[in-house]
């Protein structure tokens, strides 16, 4: 039995949209391992009495150690659309980050070149027009700042593997938790990265969503009345 349940924050014929806890892989994991896509897939099979399997198609992705929302298409045409809107950015992604030091800056733009690293399973930074690497574009702003850390708020303008990881790594300013991408201090569950709204059309009814996720209870910790 999976240790992690499936939170979810909207459903419809068409849609199924999560909260997912860190620690859970959104999916690529191998069988009898647990991942947001089989809890998804379970989650209908029981609610709905379907025979055999249900169709589930992934829209967005987090990595593991990050939580929040996750948007997933219950037909294949929602799927086909859904992927469009993200293709065009028309989506609209919001994260919250808790990072190591002082952001001096209240708000600001961060653009980088990124190319994937497969010998260290990692992304790094590249220099601009390099075999494979691909612009990242995000926006911050400072929501506090307080002890050793500052959360901003970012809006991703690009959406890049392990792009808000790396841009915070490299700009000096790790997320907590992320050893990855070199971050020496400990965080409870995970890392310091929440996707915490999400806004899109719909992909039949055409009406806008938009939807908005707290951060998890391990982040009381750090949590400084934002």
């Amino acid at each position: 039995m999976s240790r992690f349940s499936l939170d979810v924050v909207y459903e419809d014929n068409h849609l199924l949209v999560v909260n997912k806890p860190a620690g859970l892989p959104t999916a690529g994991v191998p069988e009898g391992r647990d991942s947001l896509l089989e809890l998804a897939r379970q989650y209908l099979i029981e609610k709905y009495h379907k025979p055999g399997n249900a169709f589930v198609g992934i829209v967005s992705r987090l990595d593991a150690p990050v939580s929040g929302i996750v948007l997933m298409a219950r037909t294949s045409k929602a799927a086909r659309r859904l992927t469009e809107q993200f293709r065009e950015r028309r989506v609209r992604k919001i994260y919250w980050a808790q990072v190591g030091g002082r952001v001096a800056s209240p708000q600001g733009r961060w653009t980088d070149w990124l190319v994937h690293d497969e010998r260290h399973r990692r992304m790094r930074i590249a220099q601009p027009g390099a075999e494979g690497a691909r612009e990242a574009r995000l926006r911050f702003r400072r929501l506090s700042s307080g002890g050793d850390s500052t959360r901003l708020e970012i809006t991703l303008e690009t959406g890049r593997k392990h792009q808000i990881r790396l841009q915070a790594a490299t700009h000096g300013h790790p997320i907590l938790g992320d050893r990855k991408y070199g971050s020496r201090v400990a965080f409870p569950q995970g890392i310091a990265l929440h996707s915490r709204l999400l806004q899109f059309e719909h992909p039949v009814q055409k009406t806008p969503i938009e939807l908005v996720v707290p951060v998890p209870a391990s982040w009381r910790s750090i949590d400084q009345g934002v």
